[in-house]
């Protein structure tokens, strides 16, 4: 079928139209490649395609959409930048490889698939980007990095309680144990309560293995014992000091 002027002037409008549908969102969002650009990527992939489709090669069109695929990469990767740890631009690089799409699209005459490919691109930016910052607040819990929770009890004498302190902080310090909590708590009698919230990497067990036998060989410490955060009732380790 020979195309006419008609024809070739309808699909390269319908083109240029979406391309420049899907740059009004990208201009609002104050983006590198806005509604120019992408403008223009759909009107070069679709005049590439008309061409082919004008020469009357039954073949070309379907080998020039091909080149367009590829060669649009290339004026993507110029709109991706990377600032220190993190890239900026793949949405934009990949918001132009649609339009030039939606050109082809548009170059084969099927308008309607034109629209609807433009359609799903604007969804794509409108609807998807609220619910990808609602899953950025999502709490993300890792667990082969995340430490576990747990807390370590100590009953000392009043005249012990800067000693044991010091050593429960110089405790702390290392073994992959980390404190995140201190509570103090003087009875009104001769003893002190020490509760110290820690997190471990690993096993609790072993992370609190040298603090509590080194704090259990202090003649002022009374009682000493831990247990996870999340643990059932019973589910503890237990050292009382003599």
């Amino acid at each position: 079928m020979n195309l006419t002027t008609f024809d070739f002037a309808l699909r390269l409008a319908a083109g240029v139209g979406c391309g420049a549908l899907i740059g009004v969102e990208r201009q609002w969002r104050a983006r590198m490649a806005g509604l120019r650009t992408n403008a223009l990527v759909a009107c070069g992939a679709t005049l590439f395609v008309l061409y082919s489709e004008a020469v009357g090669d039954s073949g070309s069109p379907t080998r020039v959409a091909s080149y367009v695929v590829s060669g649009i990469g290339f004026l993507g990767g110029g709109v991706i930048l990377r600032e220190g740890g993190g890239v900026r631009g793949l949405n934009t690089a990949a918001t132009l490889w649609c339009s030039a799409a939606v050109g082809v699209l548009a170059a084969s005459g099927r308008l309607q698939l034109c629209l609807l490919g433009t359609a799903v691109v604007l969804a794509v930016h409108l609807v998807l980007r609220p619910a990808g910052r609602l899953i950025d607040h999502v709490p993300q819990r890792d667990p082969d990095h995340e430490g576990v929770r747990a807390t370590v009890h100590l009953v000392c004498d009043r005249s012990d309680e800067t000693h044991v302190r010091a050593l429960l902080s110089q405790a702390l310090t290392g073994g992959g144990v980390a404190a995140t909590g201190l509570r103090v708590r003087r009875d009104d009698g001769e003893t002190t309560v020490v509760q110290a919230a820690v997190s471990l990497a690993g096993d609790p067990a072993r992370g609190l293995e040298h603090l509590v036998a080194r704090l259990a060989l202090e003649p002022g410490v009374r009682d000493l014992h831990w247990h996870l955060d999340d643990a059932p009732l019973g589910a503890e380790a237990k050292v009382v000091a003599a």
